[in-house]
């Protein structure tokens, strides 16, 4: 019987063997490569904390200690060993979610995917402890990555503070985010790695120590817990018993005992404590080994055997701008490009390969990356910040005050806008467009399809006195949708005949195909529909309201926040500009949404065609005042879709 199956709460592993754990170990890497190739999901960084989580667990006690993961992506191991194993709807709807959930697990407790915000977490858990004079634990587990972000340092300088406030700070070092860490802090960690004559020391010490009886093993955990003045003298590792932290470490990641010993003396401490642990991401999986690129960090379904994908879904949304930008840096020099440790997952690498002296990875760090970009913009040079959109919420103030305050012409690009589905709740980037509305100047382009990728990202990298930014979505990305005109700066995508159609449906982004498809429901219904795409969604066209002024209704659609997004600001526009029509927008909901398909997820909220065109039915029948056929109209809608 595998000892995986047996294995239905943490306290399930302390009546197991070193030798049972690590075949335990072995096991779970199996199940992770067998589970996560049919789902797709985080592969390589789980692979890399087996041993890890499977120490944490035997050390501490959870739910009592708090076992906290940043940023999450690391916690399939966690979650098997807290009795959840069954990964057949790993990160689909009604399965488990790709990161800690509290609706899941009294184990899980940060639920943000977002990196670097462990340590604050646990900075604010501990003094809890305090206040209520608890001794439970708390352990959070941060990789090398995340310590390049700037909240883990703000961080590090209030725990440290506190010298005798228990918490333990695991360093999971990988030399990797993504892809390999950048930056001084990674600098000193490959510092820690490489000197590795205390560690040879203590493992020639060990050898012999275990040779003598009764003081042997006591006398040599003495020593491996010896103070500064001997680590010192041995590898450079001051920089972390400078701030007032313990160190304990580098400690081999994959050694079960090893690690068990460091953290049950990291315990035992009555202050803040690292313990840097050195693991593989990828580890005993040659398919994530050899790629050079992350590791398998994140993986679609694969070929267990190869680590192929089964299915190529095409061209995506990330490619097409990754070549554009090519293009670019070919024909203007000044052309900069700027990632925060995702080089590869936002399409700069092809950039990074033929200009590798003119891409900058700032690493986990957004609101530096920002601030350095209006920095570059003033020196001269036009940078191109390409970053997930719900990662940029995290450098807002950046934007605000740093860039658009001195009319930098900085070109912001927003991977993953929109509805993603599948990464839950933080992952969703849909509030770009509302929290960018309130910034002067900024200007905002929601292209379609892959030509006005091209054609926007280009219009956007020509401002040079104001941020721009280019937003798109996740995924395959369609076949162009053709204009028929142009109004102002505007595309009609569709208009009737006749001279007062009933709706102006103002389509933005990616959800032009759906746009045309509700016009083509209305239709059917005998109302008129004209479809536009303002292209630049921010500020609003000024052709906007004279069109809208033609027409009975303006209906928005939009793939963001309904709180503040694009649908409020045309009514705004046109209450500004005397235009009285009735609007209506249609957007996402001002709620977190659980993880599902993008589909899924779009159907549940109501942002599908016939939804929309079943609403707007129902609206032209009021103002009809047919308000008895409204019913009627709405069911018509889906027959007339069938």
């Amino acid at each position: 019987m595998p000892l995986l199956t047996r294995i239905t709460g943490p306290r399930d592993l302390d009546r197991l063997s070193l030798e049972e754990l690590n075949q335990l170990a072995e096991e779970i890497r199996t199940f992770l490569v067998e589970a996560v190739s049919k789902t797709g999901g985080h592969l390589g960084p789980n692979l890399g904390v087996v041993e890890l989580t499977i120490a944490l667990h035997r050390v501490f006690h959870s739910p009592a200690d708090k076992v906290l993961w940043d940023t999450g992506h690391q916690s399939y191991v966690h979650k098997l060993l807290t009795g959840r194993q069954d990964f057949s709807r790993l990160k689909m709807k009604g399965g488990l979610s790709g990161y800690p959930a509290q609706s899941e697990s009294e184990h899980d407790v940060i639920e943000n995917s977002h990196a670097s915000t462990v340590l604050g977490w646990a900075d604010g858990i501990a003094k809890a402890n305090e206040l209520k004079k608890s001794d439970n634990r708390v352990v959070a587990v941060i990789g090398d990555g995340a310590l390049t972000g700037g909240m883990a340092w703000e961080a590090l300088n209030n725990i440290a503070e506190a010298k005798d406030r228990p918490l333990v700070i695991v360093v999971n070092d990988n030399e990797r985010s993504y892809a390999p860490t950048i930056g001084g802090m990674a600098n000193h960690l490959a510092t820690l790695r490489t000197s590795d004559g205390y560690e040879r020391f203590l493992a020639r010490t060990k050898d012999l120590l275990d040779r003598t009886p009764v003081v042997g093993r006591p006398l040599y955990d003495t020593l491996h817990g010896a103070k500064k003045g001997l680590k010192d003298f041995i590898a450079p590792q001051g920089m972390f018993e400078d701030l007032g932290l313990k160190y304990v470490g580098p400690i081999d990641g994959h050694d079960i005992e090893a690690l068990e010993s460091a953290l049950a003396r990291a315990k035992r401490f009555g202050g803040p404590v690292i313990v840097h642990c050195l693991t593989e991401k990828g580890r005993g999986y040659q398919p994530a080994l050899q790629d050079e690129a992350d590791r398998f960090h994140a993986v679609g379904k694969i070929h267990p055997d190869t680590g192929l994908p089964i299915a190529s879904s095409g061209a995506d949304w990330t490619s097409v701008f990754g070549e554009e930008m090519v293009k670019l840096g070919e024909e203007r020099e000044d052309i900069v490009a700027i990632t925060a440790a995702m080089l590869q997952p936002v399409g700069l690498d092809k950039f990074a390969k033929r200009f590798p002296e003119r891409v900058y990875d700032v690493g986990i760090a957004e609101q530096h990356g920002a601030v350095s970009a209006a920095g570059l913009a003033h020196g001269g040079v036009h940078p191109v910040f390409a970053v997930y959109a719900t990662f940029l919420n995290r450098a807002f103030d950046q934007v605000l005050m740093d860039v658009a305050l001195h009319k930098c012409g900085v070109t912001f690009v927003l991977d993953r806008a929109g509805v993603t589905g599948t990464d839950g709740a933080s992952h969703n980037g849909m509030w770009d467009m509302s929290i960018l509305q309130v910034v002067p100047g900024l200007r905002l382009a929601a292209p379609r399809d892959a030509d006005q990728v091209r054609a926007q990202l280009r219009e956007a990298v020509a401002v040079e006195d104001a941020p721009t930014v280019v937003r798109f979505s996740k995924g395959a990305v369609g076949p162009a949708v053709p204009a028929l005109r142009r109004v102002g700066g505007m595309d009609v995508l569709r208009e009737p005949g006749t001279e007062r159609p009933d709706v102006l449906l103002v389509s933005v982004g990616a959800l032009a195909p759906m746009c045309l498809e509700i016009a083509t429901l209305l239709d059917k219904q005998g109302i008129s529909t004209t479809v536009v795409d303002p292209r630049w969604v921010k500020p609003v066209d000024e052709a906007m309201a004279p069109l809208a002024e033609r027409h009975r209704v303006v209906v928005t659609v939009e793939d963001n926040s309904r709180v503040g997004g694009v649908g409020s600001a045309i009514a705004q526009a046109l209450r500004d500009a005397g235009v009285d029509v009735p609007l209506r927008d249609f957007g996402i909901p001002p709620r977190f949404l659980d993880h599902a398909s993008r589909a899924e997820v779009m159907a549940e909220i109501g942002l599908t065609a016939p939804d929309i065109a079943r609403q707007v039915t129902g609206l032209v029948a009021k103002i009809d005042g047919r308000f008895g056929q409204e019913t009627d109209a709405m069911d018509s809608v889906e027959s007339a879709r069938e």
